[in-house]
């Protein structure tokens, strides 16, 4: 009988293995859950909404479905680049919602043990708000920012894309 009021982690979630999208920003591999990625497109035009947060690059037509654009440069406060052949929107799930993220390349589907992923130090990303860091994986010779979504925007902010 258990009588944790708080339940204890189990080694069974730190030994499983995780599938990762990696991508590029800024000369920076971060990477997502690849069950969140539902398509990687290259850049389209782009038709651009009045009366939305600076990272809200527009919106496109995706089949149909007209889904809100970040980008993620703006959103992480780096300096903005000219899209070039390399340039992706990454279509993604985010609680639900399809959004499409541009970044300046997408690298490679990895997979990792979940010990692998280590709590990331408080000034990893400084540009980045810590809530959305879910944690930092040193590969041999890189480092990879591992996103998590759902926490990158506020409740306001995801109302807000849900009526665009």
């Amino acid at each position: 009988m258990n009588d944790a009021l708080v339940p204890v982690k189990s080694d069974e979630s730190r030994d499983k293995l995780i599938q990762l999208v990696s991508f590029n920003l800024d000369q920076e591999e971060y990477g997502v859950d690849v069950l969140k990625v539902r398509e990687i497109i290259r850049m389209p035009v782009v038709t651009r909404v009045p009366n939305t947060p600076h990272y809200v690059e527009g919106v496109i037509n995706l089949r149909g479905k007209v889904i809100p654009i970040i980008s993620m440069r703006r959103k992480f406060g780096l300096l903005e680049t000219e899209s070039d052949k390399q340039t992706r929107i990454m279509v993604m799930d985010v609680e639900g919602e399809l959004m499409g993220f541009i970044v300046d390349a997408v690298s490679e589907v990895i997979r990792i043990s979940g010990s692998e992923i280590q709590p990331s130090p408080a000034l990893v990303a400084s540009s980045i708000d810590q809530e959305c860091i879910a944690g930092v994986i040193n590969q041999a010779e890189r480092l990879l920012v591992l996103l998590e979504l759902e926490r990158m925007f506020s409740t306001d902010e995801k109302r807000h894309f849900t009526s665009m």
